[in-house]
């Protein structure tokens, strides 16, 4: 870990991406750093409740984070997050493939240095698509 002079807040975009799936009244979120490194600072400070935090305010109920460290990524499973799923809400576009969003926004405090090393990770990925 770095010392605490060079540790900054940013939001998770900076060194990681999501994916969302849905069944029913349950989603999955997926987070994948951009950087290896990044893996330790999300298991330490993205918790499962944490998460239930930022899905507040959408009733969300039970949360379960799952580490993957051979694959260097975390998956959340969120349970009665959609309001009832895609069948059962009148809501539109509230269903899972938006959720990563959410999860995006939560800060995290990591060093500078790994997040200029997020961005030229992404930027690479960007420009091999």
């Amino acid at each position: 870990m770095s010392s605490e002079t060079n540790m900054i807040d940013v939001p998770l975009r900076e060194i990681a991406h999501g994916r969302t799936g849905d069944k029913g009244d349950r989603a999955n979120i997926s987070i994948i750093p951009y950087e290896t490194a990044a893996f330790a600072f999300i298991a330490d400070q993205l918790t499962a409740a944490k998460m239930r935090d930022a899905f507040a305010h959408r009733d969300v109920g039970k949360v379960v984070r799952y580490d993957l460290p051979e694959l260097g990524a975390f998956n959340f499973v969120l349970d009665n997050v959609l309001q009832g799923g895609v069948n059962g809400s009148l809501n539109l576009d509230g269903h899972g493939k938006s959720l990563s969003f959410i999860a995006m926004s939560i800060n995290v405090r990591v060093p500078a240095e790994l997040v200029e090393s997020a961005r030229k990770a992404r930027m690479t990925e960007d420009s091999s698509v």
